[in-house]
């Protein structure tokens, strides 16, 4: 009878035992499952990393103070974070490749109010920007709005950038500008920014909007980023073409006077 009992304790122990256990993993498993499809009515937070698997940066948002720097294959260089409210945009290695970002303030007391940089009181200045980069590079597809106390400015650009690698690049310029001899540092910076096999380190091939003028226009560059036909209609609602030279000179218009 003494056997009969102790055999069943010792069932009864490892039943117990069992049924924990498996309670436990159950209860870390509906846990897990439900913070991965939670739900949520608000949220307020500073910043959002939006990660790869691999840990890989995707997208982020943050407002200014949080937000990141410029970063290439997951390392930060350029310049720090902090300047650029809104989403920032990464490739699959990692490297930024757009964003769009939005300011807007005005002054009072000599300073902005959301930068706190110095400015005249009563003014304003106002930004919305996207794009796109090249790959491994900057900005080549854009959108923008400026509002400089008025002085308005909105349209879509294209740009050309020569394939140069923009890590490498920042590098390049950042030892330049440490240079303290300035003719050397002048020469330097000449050959910097000079054209690479032939190609412009950035130029814009294409400019469609609204202008500071208050004209509407279509302007189209050539390789070297100069302006050859514009098409545009000013202020006042007179249309007219533009044929330019490469020095920037009108050779004919359409009409003609």
């Amino acid at each position: 009878m003494s056997q009969s009992i102790e055999r069943d304790v010792r069932f009864l122990k490892r039943y117990a035992i069992v049924t924990t256990t498996m309670l436990a993993v159950l209860s870390v498993a509906a846990f897990t499952r439900s913070s991965r499809n939670a739900k949520f009515d608000v949220i307020d937070v500073e910043r959002i990393n939006i990660r790869e698997p691999n840990g890989n940066y995707r997208m982020v948002l943050s407002n200014r103070p949080r937000s990141i720097g410029p970063i290439y294959k997951n390392k930060p260089f350029g310049y720090e974070g902090g300047g650029r409210p809104g989403i920032i945009f990464f490739n699959d290695e990692g490297t930024e490749n757009g964003g769009l970002t939005f300011t807007g303030s005005t002054c009072t007391d000599g300073k902005s109010v959301t930068t706190g940089r110095a400015c005249t009181n009563g003014t304003y200045n106002a930004s919305t920007h996207m794009s796109f980069d090249q790959f491994n590079q900057d900005q080549v597809v854009n959108l923008d709005y400026t509002d400089r106390n008025g002085q308005k400015l909105m349209g879509f650009s294209i740009n050309d950038r020569a394939p140069v690698d923009i890590y490498e690049m920042v590098a390049e310029q950042k030892t330049i500008m440490a240079m303290t001899d300035t003719v050397a540092r002048n020469a330097a910076l000449a050959k910097f920014r000079a054209p690479r096999n032939g190609v412009p380190l950035s130029v814009q091939r294409l400019f469609i909007g609204r202008d500071v003028s208050k004209a509407s226009v279509l302007t189209l560059a050539d390789p070297n980023g100069k302006p050859r036909l514009r098409l545009a209609v000013d202020s006042l609602g007179a249309a007219r073409i533009e044929f330019l030279d490469e020095a920037g000179n009108v050779t004919s218009t359409i009409p003609g006077k």
